[in-house]
């Protein structure tokens, strides 16, 4: 614990209760308060491991406000902890303005690190050797969602998302249009919990994996992309040049500049435009 008041920011479980760091659990039975998006599903945790620190709700609706009770708990000499449902706080969950807030304040923040739906679902993957971008949940719109996507599309990277089960055959059927139907899709759902799942398939055949089973499209999911392969000779930066051109200005003087940016047959270049301008990949 620090000598003075500190917020701790609390990894918990993601579905096992069991899986908590021995420091997460010293800090939380220590604080004066624990800051929890869902007091009553952070109680059976707690329970649990035999925990009666009292709870606040801090959830993505009263965040501001929280934020300033927090602080002035803070001030009087408390220590905090702030933790969500499941997982890392302020990763695609509250808690972000709570940590900004503090640190304005001029608190000490302070991680305890532990479980994380974006590690625990990259780890098993089998896709990321290199670089990776977490993108969090997309747009709920479809245009917007596919806009998303379409910005994303070029990187050399793996994608991450995470995804609810409302929406997961919609993303999925986006991914497919925007991204192609070769590249692998890693699906995660219910990490660490009873039906937990983990399936690495063709992006193109993810739609037809999720109609197989109703099943499928339960709990909560971590989906990765792996990244693009080389097109036509193409690397990923050279395809992210050529389309970002080819929205500005006319097919032939996009061609020309990208090869002049690389050592590729201008012929390659215009084809794979063509490719691009007729298929909208």
């Amino acid at each position: 614990m620090h000598g003075s008041p500190a917020l701790y920011v609390v990894a918990t479980p993601l579905g096992n209760l069991a899986d908590i760091t021995l420091r997460a659990l010293a800090i939380l039975g220590k604080v004066d308060a624990i800051a929890a998006e869902d007091t009553r599903h952070s109680k059976r945790l707690l329970d649990y491991h035999g925990i009666s620190t009292r709870l606040l709700a801090v959830h993505q609706h009263n965040e501001n406000a929280a934020a300033d009770g927090l602080v002035a708990l803070l001030q009087q000499g408390q220590h905090i902890a702030l933790i969500t449902d499941a997982g890392t706080p302020a990763v695609s969950d509250p808690g972000a303005r709570v940590v900004a807030r503090v640190q304005a304040a001029g608190f000490p923040v302070a991680p305890v690190p532990g479980p994380s739906a974006l590690i625990a679902a990259l780890s098993v993957s089998g896709l990321v050797e290199g670089r990776f971008l977490f993108a969090g949940f997309l747009p709920a719109k479809r245009n917007a969602r596919c806009a998303e996507l379409g910005r994303l599309a070029s990187l050399d990277a793996a994608l991450v998302f995470y995804e609810a089960p409302h929406r997961v055959a919609e993303c999925v059927a986006d991914l497919v249009q925007v991204l192609g139907g070769t590249r692998e899709l890693v699906v995660a759902r219910e990490l660490t919990k009873l039906h937990e799942q983990i399936a690495k398939i063709p992006l193109g055949e993810a739609l037809e994996w999720f109609a197989q089973d109703a099943n499928r499209m339960r709990g909560e999911f971590v989906l990765i992309v792996s990244p693009p392969v080389e097109k036509h000779g193409l690397t990923p930066e050279a395809d992210r040049l050529l389309r970002q051109l080819l929205a500005e200005m006319p097919l032939s003087k996009a061609v020309k500049i990208v090869s002049e940016t690389i050592e590729l047959p201008k012929k390659i270049i215009y084809d794979y435009a063509l490719n691009l301008n007729s298929n909208k990949l």
